[in-house]
């Protein structure tokens, strides 16, 4: 597995290493080339073609994250981070066993992401039960499983992305809805999901930010 992720690549529109804008805190934006969305009034419309991104290995940009020692968290943006689920699910897992927090954008909404990955899980366990009932990484014939799941690759993948992301930002950005007054979001219906708690429960969690008093404790 570490070698599938440093031969691994992703296709990228540009990166942000001190971003203030794409989350709380300073966060280092990840921007993947290609959208199928086309949201007019989009505010990246270069990265929307699936052609023309920069072409980086996940090694190199991991390495690159690292070597950034203010930042902590990370974004992931676009572009369409779904739509380099694959890539975009080994970076995530990856920043998440080094400590980082995750936030990923995304124009479709969550319940559709969801319903997809949860699908293709079903559809892996039939498959895999029907080529003698043991897990894939236990199963001398991995060639041959990981081709009996090809097809259902990228929304496996899907649902590896949302297991290693701690806020969604989800839905296409609506022009009659933009507002310049809401943080992390470009239009009114946009959400901010908390991932591991909606996925816990079952029913959709918004994120919301750790209040904090500037006020003097009383026993100062």
């Amino acid at each position: 597995m570490e070698n599938d992720f440093e031969n691994a690549t992703i296709s990228l529109y540009g990166t942000v290493p001190d971003s203030i804008v794409d989350g709380p805190g300073l966060r280092y934006a990840v921007f993947v080339q290609g959208c199928s969305h086309g949201c007019p009034g989009c505010h990246n419309p270069e990265s929307q073609p699936a052609e023309g991104g920069i072409e980086t290995t996940l090694a190199a940009l991991l390495a690159d994250i690292r070597a950034n020692g203010l930042v902590h968290d990370v974004t992931l943006s676009g572009g369409e981070p779904f739509e380099q689920p694959k890539a975009c699910a080994a970076l995530a897992a990856e920043l998440k066993r080094n400590g980082y927090g995750v936030w990923s954008y995304s124009g479709y909404l969550y319940e559709d992401l969801a319903k997809r990955a949860d699908k293709a899980r079903a559809e892996r366990d039939r498959r895999i039960g029907a080529l003698g009932g043991k897990a894939l990484h236990e199963n001398p014939e991995e060639a041959m499983v990981s081709e009996a799941l090809a097809d259902i690759a990228d929304d496996l993948a899907v649902g590896d992305l949302l297991d290693s992301i701690d806020v969604l930002v989800d839905g296409p950005f609506v022009e009659s809805r933009k507002s310049l007054e809401l943080k992390w979001c470009g239009s009114s219906n946009q959400r901010l999901i908390d991932v591991p708690a909606t996925r816990r429960t079952g029913s959709i969690v918004e994120w919301q930010p750790t209040s904090f008093s500037l006020e003097k404790p009383s026993n100062w």
